[in-house]
């Protein structure tokens, strides 16, 4: 409130000022100093009051008239006082003493300047003096009465004013000593130096100019120029004038100077009337406040309309989002919680770059922290129209009731204030392409880990295609999809293109029409020439990924010979002619031992089966699953490689054990068979593994992540950095 009515009291006074400011002209005030005397009005330090530091007489009774000096009868009457000179009106008298008007005209604040002429009479040495009078005789005679009939050469004596070269004011001493030879003052005229172009000065008839002055340095107002000299008593004088487009005294003992009032003009001016308020002199004031007023007004009205459009766009996206939300609820079977943007904000330090773990197409992914806890990864989707809600509500729709232990987990979303979010769990180990290329862990990964990690991803694509009602097509398989947990389980992720299938009738692959999308060297030829996608081109993906864990080659690399860019194509040449051993991984040496080579072979044939170019061809995910579990268990050992793998793997993430540690819910929905054989795993590894070493604890996050920017929907979880 103080505030508020701090600010109302500064703009009033602002609204004032320009009014106050002449009121304190008016009074300048300090010693009630009367400044105007009939109809002449003077600025400090003039006035006519004994307050007024240069007091000129004023006959306030009669008529108004202002005088020099005390003696009203010497007829030293003020007609003018400028910021340089007072003019006196000095009309030919035959009465007016010279030797007691030189007492009034030299004083310590102005005396007469050398550009005045004097007409004196009843001079004794009329000799000496007698120049040719610069005073025309029609002047004189028709002037005043005290001419006519005299004779001329009582009136012969002319004083021209020729000081010494370099004087500002006529010399008192030769005046004074003037006044003992002639006995009248009875007129005068001023030589009026005319501005270029007028072709010569103006000699003005019974006037007299007198330059004065204030006593001691400058004391003028910033805005204001000060003239100093020297004053005919040998003093310091000064005098102050304010800058172009100003007005006042400039004096800082005075009124200062200030911006011209738009009533300041002393004179009416005659061109001045209603009807042409708008033209001319007249005009340019109202024309200016007139456009001030427009431009002002025309800003208050663009700055309302703004505010009310911002507060309709507010209102409108608000309502959006609240239909958005209802049928987002209405078309998930299974609801997720809804997270608030703020939860979510906090959670990740405001999307900070630090957080950040990869960006794809759709979106960036950021890890974070609910207050509860938790360790979660949150994918925000880039805004493209509709395009980023629309993707929300497809993989909401799509994973929020599948429930698979092999199946990324979505905890919920946000889709407040404009902003898409999905929020899943966190997969500390990254990404099984980051794994093959080496791009993370401690050591590349040994074959029976791939072999692993391929079954449960076989296992849960099979079960969205045969345990889903209606199936669910991936459209997305790839290495860079399937996420790593703490214990290197597989996680299948990034449901955003997925489609919603037909159930197969009679057994046979059924499909559904739509445009071609994917990751190049991913996607089903048979889908991108007849726009049909079915479950076999999941198979057709998943068997480029079984490819990839052989060769731990990138799907589609610009640096391999052209023949050879595309991994599925080179990967059909090579195991279609029985060359499995050029394209496999150096590091799994596959003749260690007996049951490697053939399970390696395996693996190939099966991919070769999955590659085929004819949808019929290939084998259902089910059948893939089954046959990689086969081989799996066919002869399967824990190997001092993979003891050594996991031992290393353990030593970086044991922070994150702690934070999966509490979901409760962590391998509910796992069979038994699958935690009978992590258990087995476990133990093994901990029996090969170095003393200290928690071998069972996962992976936590200690190192940068790159991403594999091959695809242009790689928004998996897991990206290209960590979170510290």
């Amino acid at each position: 409130m103080r505030n508020a009515a701090a600010a109302a009291a500064a703009a009033l006074l602002l609204v004032l000022l320009p009014w106050l400011l002449p009121l304190r002209a008016a009074a300048a005030g300090d010693g009630g100093c009367e400044q105007s005397c009939g109809n002449l009005t003077v600025q400090y330090p003039f006035g006519f009051s004994a307050g007024c530091k240069i007091q000129l007489g004023c006959d306030q009774g009669g008529n108004g008239t202002a005088w020099l000096g005390a003696k009203r009868e010497l007829g030293l009457v003020v007609s003018n006082v400028t910021a340089r000179a007072v003019f006196l009106a000095l009309l030919p008298d035959c009465s007016r003493r010279l030797s007691s008007s030189v007492k009034e005209l030299f004083t310590d604040n102005y005396a007469p300047s050398p550009q005045n002429t004097l007409l004196v009479s009843s001079c004794n040495s009329a000799a000496a003096r007698n120049n040719s009078c610069t005073m025309p005789a029609t002047y004189l005679n028709s002037s005043s009465h005290c001419f006519r009939g005299a004779k001329a050469e009582n009136f012969s004596c002319v004083l021209p004013p020729l000081p010494p070269s370099g004087n500002r004011f006529l010399n008192r001493t030769e005046i004074g000593a003037l006044g003992s030879e002639c006995a009248g003052l009875v007129s005068a005229a001023s030589l009026w130096e005319t501005p270029a172009p007028s072709p010569a000065p103006a000699l003005l008839l019974g006037v007299m100019e007198l330059e004065w002055w204030m006593l001691g340095p400058c004391s003028c107002s910033s805005q204001a120029n000060c003239t100093s000299f020297t004053t005919p008593t040998a003093a310091q004088g000064f005098r102050c004038e304010c800058l172009e487009g100003l007005e006042g005294d400039g004096f800082v003992a005075g009124t200062g100077c200030r911006k011209a009032a738009s009533g300041s003009v002393t004179a009416p001016n005659p061109r001045c009337n209603p009807s042409k308020y708008l033209a001319g002199d007249c005009g340019k004031k109202i024309q200016i406040a007139l456009l001030v007023a427009g431009i002002v007004f025309g800003a208050l009205v663009t700055g309302v309309t703004c505010a009310v459009c911002q507060l309709l766009k507010r209102r409108s996206e608000s309502i959006r989002t609240k239909r958005s939300r209802k049928r987002l609820l209405s078309e998930a079977s299974c609801p997720v919680p809804f997270y608030s943007y703020r939860e979510i904000d906090r959670a990740t330090d405001g999307f900070s770059d630090t957080k950040r773990l990869g960006t794809g197409a759709y979106g960036t992914v950021y890890a974070g922290r609910l207050s509860d806890g938790r360790l979660v990864a949150v994918k925000r989707i880039r805004p493209r129209d509709n395009a980023g809600l629309e993707c929300v509500m497809n993989e909401v729709k799509l994973v929020s009731c599948v429930c698979h232990s092999n199946l990324v987990r979505l905890l919920g979303c946000c889709i407040e204030q404009g902003h898409q979010i999905l929020v899943y769990e966190f997969m500390p180990n990254g990404t099984l392409a980051q794994h093959l290329q080496r791009e993370r862990g401690p050591a590349a990964m040994p074959w029976t880990v791939r072999l692993r990690i391929a079954a449960e991803t076989a296992k849960a694509i099979a079960y969205l295609h045969s345990e889903v009602d209606p199936p669910i097509y991936h459209r997305d398989i790839k290495s860079s999809n399937i996420l790593l947990d703490g214990e290197y389980n597989s996680k299948v992720a990034d449901f955003g293109l997925s489609r919603l299938g037909k159930a197969p009738l009679g057994g046979s692959s059924s499909h559904i029409s739509t445009a071609p999308q994917g990751t190049p060297g991913y996607v089903d030829p048979q889908y991108h020439q007849n726009f049909h996608l079915s479950d076999r081109s999941d198979v057709y993906s998943f068997g480029v990924v079984l490819v990839e864990v052989i060769t731990a080659m990138k799907a589609v690399d610009l640096n391999r010979p052209p023949s050879e860019v595309n991994l599925a194509q080179l990967a059909v040449d090579r195991i279609g002619k029985g060359r499995v051993d050029d394209i496999v991984d150096p590091y799994l040496d596959p003749h260690r031992d007996a049951w490697t080579l053939s399970s390696i072979h395996k693996v190939a044939e099966l991919a070769f089966r999955c590659l085929a170019f004819h949808s019929e061809m290939r084998p259902s995910m089910a059948e893939v699953a089954d046959e990689l579990d086969q081989v799996q268990r066919s002869g399967w050992a824990p190997s001092s490689d993979d003891a050594a793998f996991m031992s290393k793997s353990s030593s970086i993430c044991s922070s994150v054990a702690s934070a999966r540690g509490t979901d409760k819910s962590w391998g509910a929905a796992r069979s038994r068979t699958e935690r009978e054989r992590a258990a087995a795993n476990a133990s093994v590894v901990q029996d090969a593994a170095p003393k200290g070493g928690a071998a069972d604890s996962p992976v936590s996050v200690q190192e940068r992540w790159f991403s594999d920017r091959s695809s242009p929907s790689s928004n998996s979880l897991l990206g290209n950095r960590s979170v510290h």
